[in-house]
Parts: structure tokens; C-alpha cells; sequence
């Protein structure tokens, strides 16, 4: 089999590969809940989330620090609720401190 190396766009490989596709979906769905709670969640703790990885138990929010994460699991029952009325099926919101690198 000879094989050329080319380079393509994430459109054509996620059109090649049902797992890219799949892979690429679950992120946009992240990143849309992520914006379905955004007025939820006090302004000043809005730049320290992110869209973390939908799992078959839930949903994982990725924060910075550990004064963040107390208070987003304080307002995990209510995200919850609001996300299941916007139609998505989340059991339960995991939350993660990733502490940035620093360079």
C-alpha cells in the first residue's frame, strides 16, 4: 500500500473518521452548554471556566482555582436543572481545578 502524505482540514478528516466526528460534536455540545449557564454563574468566576469533556455520568467543568470550584459546586444543583430545561440530559456536573502552567 502506498500512502501519500498530504495534509487535510478537520472538516475532511472528521468526515473520514466517524470517532473525529463524534469527538468534534461532543466538544461543540460542551462549549454550548458551557454558554446555556454563562449568566448563571457570577462574573467573576466566568473567566476562570471551561468546557470540560461530556461523559456517560455527566459533564465536567474545568476550573482554575479552588476558591472557583467551591462555588461552582455550590451552584451545580441549579446548572443542572438549567441545562435539562434547555434539553440536554446532564446527571451531574463534575468539577476539575486545573491550575494554568506558568511559562
Amino acid at each position: 500500500m502506498n500512502r501519500r502524505h498530504y495534509p487535510v482540514s478537520l472538516l475532511q478528516a472528521s468526515q473520514n473518521s466517524p470517532t473525529l466526528a463524534r469527538l468534534i460534536e461532543l466538544n461543540a455540545d460542551s462549549v454550548s452548554m458551557l454558554k446555556a449557564i454563562e449568566l448563571l454563574i457570577p462574573s467573576a468566576l466566568r473567566t476562570t471556566l471551561k468546557a470540560g469533556p461530556i461523559e456517560e455520568a455527566g459533564w465536567c467543568l474545568i476550573v482554575n482555582n479552588n476558591a472557583a470550584a467551591a462555588k461552582i459546586r455550590q451552584l451545580s444543583p441549579a446548572l443542572e436543572a438549567h441545562l435539562r430545561t434547555k434539553g440536554w440530559c446532564v446527571k451531574s456536573i463534575r468539577i476539575k481545578v486545573q491550575i494554568p502552567q506558568k511559562h
